[in-house]
């Protein structure tokens, strides 16, 4: 059996999306004559915890660890914040903050001084312990995946080093992604991140991808043969669980409402149904199961629905499976950016196995569009469509009064992820 190392900032304890890919194709890589060996830190930040995922452990793998060092203690003495807070991944505010100027210098300094990201002191240790570590053990590739961008740079050391076949799994994009811009990054820091970019790209034996927009994105970069392998559902976590629905007419979000996925237009639809559909305030709920930046709350005010809400921070994985076939609807909110046509979360997937119908919000020809339409899991609504949407909840509602609010999705099948990690092992394969 081939041995692969897979590098990964994101690892059990933590929870959420950026760990899951990775566990998951670890859980069944071995079916496809592939041995995982994990890399992981000793000491990360964690945003959150979800001890569920472990159960999708092998007992039995190798799992190395290594200290890293972050600034995050800095960054929570500088801005007064608690040293128990939890760092969160994207921009993301919950309440009004009394030092907007610490918090603009912090988000300087996280953009100019930590290149590619707050990781970058993690690179040179793990490069030095992983080679005194293949001194004695064959590696046959080795895998990085982020972001953190931190871990393609680890990649590109041990290639030059090493010469053991190399592939950068990207997650996100790079200088793409959403909150890119909002790192008030100097020019030197904008053409040091690209450059960046561009030698990972280049540099690699294979560059994996989520989906069709970033190899779009990636390409205008560098050319060369992008490979896409998106995010799915694993059949275990469905199987044997039995749920009834809510007896609320319940709208779920699963994962962070940032500012840039604050849907204003659903909102106000909302608020509509409630002063004009007879019974609909006795049965609408808002279901969000994660973080609110404060300027989702603020809308929520403005349309009077603060009432309506059940706001839980985080919930473990399996019970989040759960609350998906719970609910009637699942928002699916795309982050109103330049990037929006070529994100595809990774939880869209899951939602599509929940038999609960989807209401993306988005760009109607993005990834995230294409896949709830080709799969008929739902509607997709942009951003500014207000009677489309007003409509379509207007018509959901009606389905769930007569007992008949079900999802009709179909040709789910190839976002499987033990499919998909047949696709990632051939990918190996053709590298080795």
């Amino acid at each position: 059996m081939k041995k692969v190392l897979i590098i990964t900032y994101y690892w059990p304890p933590s929870g959420g999306g950026g760990v899951q890919r990775w566990v998951k194709f670890v859980k069944y890589l071995r079916k496809y004559n592939w041995e995982p060996i994990v890399f992981t830190p000793e000491n990360p930040e964690i945003p959150s915890y979800d001890e569920s995922l472990i159960k999708d452990i092998p007992h039995d793998i190798t799992i190395l660890k290594n200290k890293i060092w972050e600034p995050y203690s800095f960054y929570k003495k500088f801005t007064g914040k608690n040293k128990k807070d939890r760092i969160q991944t994207a921009f993301l505010s919950e309440k009004k903050t009394k030092s907007s100027f610490l918090e603009n210098m912090s988000v300087w300094i996280r953009g100019n001084l930590f290149i590619p990201d707050a990781r970058r002191y993690w690179i040179a240790p793990s490069v030095r312990f992983i080679r005194n570590y293949m001194a004695s053990n064959k590696i046959d590739a080795v895998i990085t995946t982020g972001p953190p961008h931190s871990t393609h740079l680890i990649g590109i050391k041990l290639k030059n080093h090493t010469g053991i076949p190399w592939l950068a799994d990207f997650r996100d994009p790079w200088t793409n992604i959403d909150f890119y811009h909002d790192l008030k990054l100097s020019k030197f820091a904008d053409r040091l991140h690209h450059k960046l970019e561009k030698k990972v790209l280049k540099e690699a034996d294979a560059v994996s991808v989520i989906s069709p927009g970033m190899v779009t994105d990636f390409s205008k970069i560098y050319a060369r043969k992008y490979h896409i392998i998106p995010n799915g559902f694993d059949e275990d976590d469905i199987r044997n669980i039995e749920v009834t629905k809510t007896k609320k007419f319940s709208l779920a979000h699963i994962g962070s409402l940032t500012k840039s996925r604050n849907p204003e237009n659903l909102w106000k639809a909302i608020s509509i149904l409630i002063e004009k559909t007879p019974g609909f305030s006795n049965d609408i709920e808002i279901l969000i199961i994660g973080k609110i930046d404060i300027s989702a709350i603020e809308s929520l005010r403005k349309y009077n629905l603060e009432q309506y809400l059940r706001q839980i921070d985080y919930m473990p994985h399996d019970e989040v499976i759960a609350e998906q076939r719970k609910a009637s609807l699942l928002l699916l909110l795309i982050n109103n950016t330049p990037s929006a046509k070529l994100i595809l979360t990774g939880k869209i997937f899951e939602y599509l196995i929940s038999n609960t119908p989807i209401i993306c919000i988005g760009p109607n020809d993005g990834d995230a569009a294409k896949v709830v339409i080709d799969t008929n899991s739902g509607s997709v609504y942009d951003f500014n469509n207000e009677s489309e949407l007003l409509s379509g909840i207007a018509g959901y509602y009606n389905d769930y009064k007569q007992g008949n609010l079900v999802s009709k999705s179909n040709n789910l099948e190839k976002y499987e992820r033990k499919r998909l990690t047949g696709e990632m092992s051939s990918l190996l394969d053709s590298m080795t």
